[in-house]
């Protein structure tokens, strides 16, 4: 190959370069664009994020445990009510994140027959009450040191939901944390019932 055919070939690669470079550059710069920007439908909060519940139709398990007062208390103690019944740790992130909203909601609608039970997955009785009296919680919270409730309810992975509701039958279900949001949107039409 002759030098000037060489150089020819050699500047139109460097060209078809620069031009792949350019084009890698403005598509990253408009996927960072993408990346930043508030979308209407996805919220900014962290503490709005939440798994949406899936509806189920079936009984509630029997399941009795102790609370931090060490008085024996069992789901069928609460018939008549709408329950939402939160398996939890201390450890775990997304249960904590998500227990001021579990507390406001609670707190909100107690008076119209709601409550949460809050089964604590492990920890000593001094933790428990040390995190309970942290967030000023104000409903039950029961010690579950075999893991009985995650048992009961088939489902192992923390936190996790359910909502009772004043039948004795489980209408939802959730894995994940919650929102306020979504309480508001899908538990306040089964207290309403």
């Amino acid at each position: 190959m002759s030098k000037h055919k060489y150089h020819k070939k050699r500047k139109q690669q460097k060209n078809i370069s620069a031009l792949i470079g350019a084009g890698l550059v403005v598509a990253g710069v408009a996927l960072l664009f993408l990346l930043t920007q508030k979308q209407p439908s996805v919220q900014a909060s962290s503490s709005e994020f939440s798994v949406t519940p899936m509806e189920v139709n079936f009984a509630a398990p029997e399941l009795a445990l102790q609370n931090l007062e060490g008085q024996s208390q069992s789901i069928a103690d609460f018939a008549g009510k709408v329950v939402l019944v939160n398996n939890w740790a201390t450890w775990c992130p997304p249960c904590k994140a998500e227990m001021p909203s579990l507390k406001k909601f609670h707190d909100a609608h107690a008076k119209e027959g709601f409550t949460v039970i809050a089964v604590e997955a492990g920890d000593g009785l001094e933790e428990v009450q040390a995190f309970a009296k942290s967030f000023g919680l104000t409903f039950p919270v029961w010690l579950d040191p075999n893991g009985a409730a995650l048992n009961a309810f088939h489902n192992a992975n923390l936190p996790n939901s359910y909502v009772i509701d004043r039948t004795g039958t489980i209408r939802l279900a959730w894995t994940g944390e919650i929102s306020l949001t979504m309480l508001e949107k899908f538990v306040t039409p089964l207290i309403a019932e």
